[in-house]
């Protein structure tokens, strides 16, 4: 069975894209990110030029694609979307770029993920909306440039620091996500249960919120899969008497930890004394890829003060052992 808690995209959260917000009014969370891009985007229609070029980053799942599509829509423009492993060659960028209609909006999600020469051929498309593409091989190869209409590009990534600095200094806006309030994803599974016609109670609400990671696709996720629990076995209604069996079947806890943030914690006390210890000693221990640990476990228990990270390596808090009910002695040293 897939983690329903992990923030990566699955399958089913591109099945309800009526969900999705369409506006900026809409949107919930995010609010100085918010309030800086309705100013930027005004400006640019009160100039009658293209938006400067966004950057957003953060973690997954807090809405950057959305943001994208709000974008697109708030400056009345079509969004044309790729992804940076997606681009390959340069002949893909040339694709997709003159595709454009003077004004479109380019959403490149993972575009830390580009090869180092796409990049280069970006830049001037990026500065002056030009394209210098060469083709053909050895003594036949020959530049050719291609002049594009304006257009802007929404990047976004989960890791930052693997941008070039040349990359992200053509970007004219750069905004950092953050993760969301209790009341904010409060205020989310509301307006998802409005938009699919599934009753909520407040009590329910607020325990979908608790368990959500602070990440509005997870929240909306658990709200589908409660949803099934209350058509099946309850009376068509999100109460908190159902939400919570729903939870406690999908082995969610009152903090959102799933089973393997609790392998992960159990092993971390049990079998390495709460550390510290590495983080490649910690994927042998549980069976779980290094990259699925640092981006998708570790940042979290960090995030509720269950793990921190020292020079030596992970150490578990006291928190954890409270969490975990296991006492000094029940260790294994």
């Amino acid at each position: 069975m897939e983690r329903i808690v992990t923030s990566e995209i699955m399958s089913e959260d591109m099945v309800d894209e009526n969900i999705r917000p369409q506006s900026l009014d809409e949107y919930v969370g995010q609010r100085e990110v918010k309030e800086n891009i309705r100013i930027f985007i005004e400006a640019a229609k009160m100039r009658d030029e293209p938006l400067d070029h966004v950057l957003l980053y953060g973690p997954p799942g807090l809405g950057k694609t959305t943001l994208a599509h709000i974008i697109a829509n708030e400056l009345g423009t079509s969004l044309k979307t790729s992804s940076g492993p997606a681009i390959e060659k340069s002949g893909d960028l040339a694709a997709v770029l003159s595709n454009l209609e003077p004004g479109d909006v380019l959403f490149i999600d993972e575009i830390h993920r580009m090869p180092k020469f796409i990049e280069e051929i970006l830049y001037p498309a990026m500065e002056d909306f030009e394209l210098d593409i060469v083709v053909g091989t050895d003594s036949s190869s020959r530049s050719i440039k291609i002049d594009l209409p304006p257009f802007t590009l929404v990047g976004a990534t989960t890791r930052a620091g693997d941008i070039s600095s040349p990359l992200r200094d053509r970007f004219g806006i750069i905004a950092k996500l953050n993760y969301y309030s209790e009341e904010e994803l409060f205020g989310i599974i509301k307006r998802t249960s409005k938009v699919l016609g599934m009753p909520i109670t407040d009590d329910a609400a607020h325990i979908l919120a608790k368990r959500s990671r602070r990440t509005p696709r997870i929240a909306n996720r658990l709200f589908k899969r409660v949803r099934d629990f209350a058509l099946v076995i309850g009376n068509g209604e999100i109460d908190a008497t159902i939400t919570e069996e729903a939870l406690t079947r999908l082995k969610v806890d009152e903090y959102g930890l799933d089973q393997i943030d609790k392998e992960y914690l159990t092993a971390l006390i049990m079998k390495f004394n709460g550390g510290p210890v590495g983080v490649e000693t910690m994927a042998s221990a549980i069976g779980e890829e290094v990259s699925t640990l640092e981006d998708v476990v570790e940042p979290y228990l960090m995030q509720e003060g269950f793990l921190k990270r020292t020079p030596r390596g992970r150490v578990a808090t006291e928190k954890a052992y409270e969490h975990l009910h296991i006492a000094s002695e029940d260790r294994l040293f």
